[in-house]
């Protein structure tokens, strides 16, 4: 079937498809939008792209076109026929009905011969930062991913420090990819028009990570640090070695009155690297 958002909507019309909130669905139809998402990505023949909710596959359509392969985790089974119909024709699709999250992906990918993993998804927005914890914590090698997010939450995986926006959810991410925004996405080109605007945000895989003494203890320092925003990191890490910390902080012309937002990732692991035994 060839993409349309005419022929999209007919589709679910005749399937009677309704829309389930807990799923957080919410497809795009905007053949612009998609076309753009796809140019941004930088998709080719020696990529593996991970679709996570490809809803009715309107995105789906166009990566299929693009990768070697598509890789799809779809929790709504009620899709089936539906994605059936408009990726018919497509050799290079695979749709697993699952819980992405309770799937294990690095076990799911053997199968795949490829050169690149993308992923490259809309994600629902009620879980999305846990989807991209888990791709990182399963230890997932993906090159980049580029995520429809909502705007608020996009502004949180981008932010750097001084933002308002700038949290450990920021540093945790920006430990592993360089992120950066590439489209705004206006709420009118989605169905179900959701509350809010949406981001389109880059992320990259980077070439080498600072290196640490103890992982753990550098993003327990990042969560500990942030634990109550507007405190400053005397009053934070009252459980830490304050000395220490502050011999650090001086090497930064900063003491202990400031707060984690006014420090950058470097700052943090340099202090981290200071407490490790």
């Amino acid at each position: 079937m060839e993409y349309s958002p005419k022929k999209m909507q007919d589709l679910l019309d005749k399937n009677s498809f309704y829309f389930k909130k807990n799923f957080g669905q919410n497809f795009i139809v905007d053949e612009n939008i998609i076309r753009n998402i796809i140019n941004v990505s930088d998709i080719d023949e020696d990529t593996l792209v991970i679709e996570i909710g490809p809803g009715a596959g309107s995105l789906t359509y166009f990566l299929c076109q693009a990768a070697k392969q598509v890789l799809c985790y779809e929790i709504d089974t009620r899709l089936k026929d539906i994605l059936d119909s408009n990726l018919d024709g497509f050799t290079n699709v695979d749709i697993k009905f699952a819980d992405f999250l309770k799937c294990d992906v690095k076990e799911d990918l053997k199968k795949y011969n490829y050169k690149k993993l993308y992923v490259v998804a809309n994600l629902p927005y009620y879980i999305t930062t846990p989807i991209i914890v888990k791709l990182i914590e399963d230890g997932v090698d993906v090159d980049k991913m580029v995520l429809m997010v909502q705007k608020e939450v996009g502004d949180r995986f981008k932010a750097g420090p001084g933002s308002r926006d700038y949290g450990s959810l920021s540093i945790f991410i920006n430990y592993y990819y360089d992120v950066k925004k590439a489209l705004d996405v206006s709420k009118n080109v989605f169905i179900p028009k959701p509350n809010v605007d949406s981001i389109v945000v880059l992320f990259t895989k980077k070439d080498k990570q600072i290196e640490l003494k103890d992982k753990e203890l550098f993003f327990k320092l990042i969560r500990d640090s942030f634990k109550q925003k507007r405190k400053t990191l005397r009053n934070n890490l009252k459980d830490y070695d304050l000395d220490i910390i502050l011999c650090v902080l001086k090497e930064y012309g900063y003491d202990l009155s400031v707060r984690a937002e006014q420090l950058s990732i470097d700052v943090f692991a340099h202090i981290a690297n200071a407490l490790a035994k």
